[in-house]
């Protein structure tokens, strides 16, 4: 049975982009060179109420690749797949092609 994790308020659930460790030829590449915190949105919550009682939204959408800090974020193990929850204002930012 596949579970699916629905994140509550403003959180954010995200898979880590693992970097290839060699290139296409079959060269290994050192681990600092590929080493780049990012991840792909998976799921997002509602967002929170403000103490106005507006809900505010999360500002990012399922599908993003995400820069990640350093440290934090809950580590999350749905079968054999590893998430890492996080709060929208833990995301450092939106990475781009």
């Amino acid at each position: 049975m596949a579970k699916r994790l629905v994140p509550l308020l403003n959180r954010v659930l995200v898979e880590k982009i693992t970097p290839p460790s060699k290139t296409t030829a079959g060269i290994l590449l050192p681990e600092k060179t590929s080493k780049l915190n990012s991840g792909k949105v998976v799921a997002v919550g509602p967002g929170y109420h403000s103490k106005e009682g507006k809900l505010v939204p999360v500002s990012l959408k399922e599908g993003e690749t995400v820069l990640l800090p350093e440290y934090g974020g809950t580590e999350v193990k749905l079968g054999e797949k590893t998430y890492h929850l996080y709060r929208d204002d833990d995301i450092l930012g939106t990475l781009h092609d």
